[in-house]
């Protein structure tokens, strides 16, 4: 594991690192955009969001605005803080609120957010942790969401 994932914890991130994060997607928007599946799951008051990169994707995340758990599998380079480190392999993380992240898939990457929650549904569990709900890849098309909500509560 990268030295800077050493307490297995993804920092909040400073204002000028997530406007540095925010120009990288302004760069990102005038190149050709592909269409990632995410699978979501609503269970026990978890919510959980996964998607995968194929190799060589660059990819901009949304400010996330409350703690949660990032699983990395695969191999990415990751822009935390103002630092890029290499994760490779399985990591399971602790990422903190207020960050938005910047990813390149040196491989097929999947990526798993985990976040705790009351909502009901995918739109409220989305507009709990971002307020960039609107632009995430999964309103941009349905068919391209596989969604499970069990209703089961703690």
């Amino acid at each position: 594991m990268n030295l800077a994932l050493a307490n297995n914890r993804v920092p909040a991130m400073s204002d000028s690192a997530i406007q540095r994060v925010k120009e990288i997607e302004n760069v990102l928007l005038a190149f050709p955009q592909i269409e990632l599946d995410t699978d979501h799951v609503l269970h026990g008051n978890m919510y959980a969001r996964t998607i995968t990169m194929p190799k060589g994707t660059v990819l901009s995340g949304a400010l996330i605005k409350v703690p949660t758990i990032l699983i990395i599998s695969g191999h990415c380079r990751v822009f935390v803080g103002n630092d890029t480190i290499d994760v490779n392999g399985y990591n399971v993380l602790a990422a903190s609120a207020n960050r938005k992240q910047a990813f390149l898939a040196l491989e097929e990457t999947s990526l798993t957010m985990i976040l705790q929650t009351d909502a009901d549904s995918i739109e409220q569990a989305e507009i709990e942790f971002t307020d960039e709900h609107e632009l995430l890849m999964s309103h941009k098309d349905s068919n391209h969401n596989t969604v499970v909500i069990t209703g089961e509560k703690r």
